[in-house]
């Protein structure tokens, strides 16, 4: 069975994601009062940017679970990265159990490990034909 780079990746942006709407709360209420103090529109810019990177995720986990099903790998870790970068992306205040499905994505996505019906090409068996 062969290790995709492609999870590895999507696994580094799910860790990264995680980080992100960790911080996306602090970001976006500190951009509210700014604007409210001062008079502004950084809200929207800060909040766009956090939807922008969970709908990559949302991109890499959907490309990732494609071609973990073309290699026999298991696709529970991209369906929790696609699951969990949703959840932010339909909505900030979702943030703490997309963190907690992104962090068991990024674990299994990582681990990479064969799916059930999965049954290694044995070359030996080809060659005997005793």
């Amino acid at each position: 069975m062969t290790r995709l780079k492609i999870n590895t990746w999507t696994g580094i942006l799910d860790i990264v994601n995680c980080v992100l709407f960790a911080l996306s709360w602090f970001v976006i209420f500190g951009a509210a009062f700014s604007d409210a103090s001062n008079g502004g529109s950084s809200t929207d810019s800060a909040a766009t940017f956090f939807y922008a990177m969970a709908w990559i995720g949302v991109v890499l986990n959907i490309i990732a679970l494609v071609q973990s099903r073309k290699h026999n790998i298991s696709l529970v870790g991209s369906v929790l990265g696609i699951i969990g970068s949703a959840l932010f992306g339909f909505t900030a205040a979702l943030a703490f159990p997309a963190m907690v499905v992104l962090i068991v994505a990024a674990v299994f996505i990582m681990l990479q490990h064969p799916s059930k019906n999965y049954a290694p090409q044995n070359d030996d068996s080809q060659s005997r034909t005793n």
